[in-house]
């Protein structure tokens, strides 16, 4: 089950940074300024998903590789701030190098 989590977790890592973008910077504006809320309902639900998911890869990847409650208590942290997922990326690409088998 733990096999390959990291890669796992790093694209969904990604791919939640994007939709928290999304929800923040695309969404909330047309439903306060233009009255348009309906993508907040579609960008938040997929963005709720991928945030699960996020820390069900989390759990995943730092049982595969040890990692200790500072860096999960990290990550958590970086799935709240915007664009801190990107930065988190830098740092999981420092830990773990992606090889290309």
């Amino acid at each position: 089950m733990f096999k390959n989590s990291f890669s796992k977790f790093r694209t969904i890592s990604f791919v939640e940074g994007i939709s928290y973008l999304l929800l923040l910077f695309m969404a909330m504006p047309l439903k306060y300024f233009a009255g348009m809320p309906v993508f907040v309902k579609v960008v938040g639900m997929a963005h709720g998903i991928l945030f699960v998911l996020f820390f069900v890869y989390l759990y995943f990847a730092s049982k595969e590789h040890n990692w200790g409650m500072k860096f999960n208590i990290i990550a958590f942290v970086a799935s709240l701030v915007p664009f801190g997922t990107f930065v988190l990326e830098k740092r999981l690409k420092e830990m773990v190098p992606v090889t290309n088998n």
